[in-house]
């Protein structure tokens, strides 16, 4: 254990004061566990289930705010799940949610995705994962880009501290939404293997993206290198797992149909973790050619399977994969082709990268995560 892994756990053994007999109550907006579990649902998952499973338990209580009953199994006398309201949108957050808090005040309040309810008098800490819609107001549709950024603007201004998951988010999030630095934190999530690496000869020709599916992370582009870099190979096979929110909308089955590979490439909306699991231990690479991340969870999981990855030349990817990834540039199309054939059609040539993953995974802990995203609510909630 580290010493900063170590002064985080000790802090969060430390519950924040409050009436004697009386556990420190936690208020949680855990709409996003709802339906399928991706992105913030699994990041406010993993927190919980450690939270929840803490030796100190005892020492506070998770209030669960939700308009339906959870999926996810957490011990009962940690949590309380508190049923409220109808919608999982901005209308049930600022009215049906609030109200809830109102009632209950809760000692501090945890948001795990960029908003909060306003006009509450309980301290507030928000997680706001990226600012795409206020770096790039283009990817968005009018009306929901300036209600992200309306509601995520007053979030941050209100919360007494704001968790972000990467560096690059600290700087975006302290120069476009002018907050004061002392309250950002800077807590990268950890990494869930999703499945143990398998042999070269244990592999596919497959060629892997799994990622909800924006304009940003250039699918039309993987799909063109895909089919330039497997001309001469018709096992090779391509699959994109995600869910298309793409704006404006993309014909991504008929790029596939255009480049010649509709018949080689399969579109998954979403997968069980089983799948998912059968997935990373028969792709033979991983592509990932995102423009813009907060952080990228899904070229992390694939290095944990042993998977080389193929990442678009960015800041934030740099800082996150390290030097465990082969990097082209946005200009250069003909790069990624040929980092996608070299992994397919030589395996070998990606030991070097994959020595390195370990170094960069390391760098990435759950419990390291939940101990230190607790520890600075519960000094919030002191306060």
């Amino acid at each position: 254990m580290t010493p900063a892994f170590a002064k985080a756990s000790a802090s969060a053994e430390a519950p924040a004061d409050k009436p004697a007999g009386r556990p420190l109550r936690i208020g949680v907006d855990a709409r996003e566990l709802l339906g399928d579990a991706t992105g913030v649902g699994r990041y406010l998952g993993e927190l919980l289930r450690r939270w929840a499973g803490r030796p100190d338990a005892s020492a506070r209580r998770f209030l669960l705010y939700a308009p339906e009953p959870l999926p996810l199994a957490l011990p009962p006398g940690a949590t309380e799940l508190r049923i409220t309201g109808r919608g999982r949108g901005t209308w049930w957050e600022q009215t049906y949610l609030r109200s809830a808090i109102h009632g209950d005040r809760p000692d501090v309040f945890f948001a795990p995705a960029y908003t909060a309810p306003l006009g509450t008098e309980v301290p507030l800490a928000v997680t706001i994962h990226d600012i795409s819609f206020v770096a790039h107001p283009e990817w968005f549709r009018a009306g929901e880009g300036a209600r992200r950024r309306w509601l995520t603007r007053r979030a941050a201004h209100k919360a007494s501290i704001i968790f972000t998951d990467s560096e690059f988010s600290r700087r975006e999030i302290e120069s476009y939404l002018r907050v004061d630095p002392s309250r950002l934190r800077v807590i990268p999530p950890g990494v869930t293997p999703r499945a143990s690496p398998a042999a070269n000869n244990e592999r596919d020709p497959l060629v892997l993206y799994v990622g909800s599916i924006f304009n940003r992370r250039r699918i039309p582009e993987l799909i063109a290198a895909f089919a330039q870099a497997t001309r001469d190979m018709p096992q090779a096979r391509l699959a994109i797992v995600g869910d298309d929110r793409t704006w404006p909308k993309q014909d991504l089955p008929d790029a596939a149909h255009q480049h010649g590979v509709a018949g080689r490439t399969e579109f998954m909306r979403y997968v069980s973790d089983e799948v998912l699991a059968g997935l990373y231990r028969r792709a033979r690479v991983f592509a990932f050619l995102s423009e813009y991340e907060g952080f990228g969870l899904t070229p992390l999981e694939a290095l944990a399977a042993g998977v080389p990855v193929v990442l678009l030349d960015t800041p934030v990817a740099r800082e996150v994969c390290g030097d465990a990834a082969v990097f082209v540039r946005r200009d250069d199309p003909a790069a990624a082709a040929a980092a996608i054939r070299r992994f397919l059609t030589e395996p070998a040539s990606a030991q070097p990268l994959l020595a390195r993953a370990g170094d960069v995974l390391a760098r990435y802990s759950w419990q390291h995560a939940a101990d230190q995203t607790l520890a600075e609510i519960e000094r919030i909630a002191r306060r």
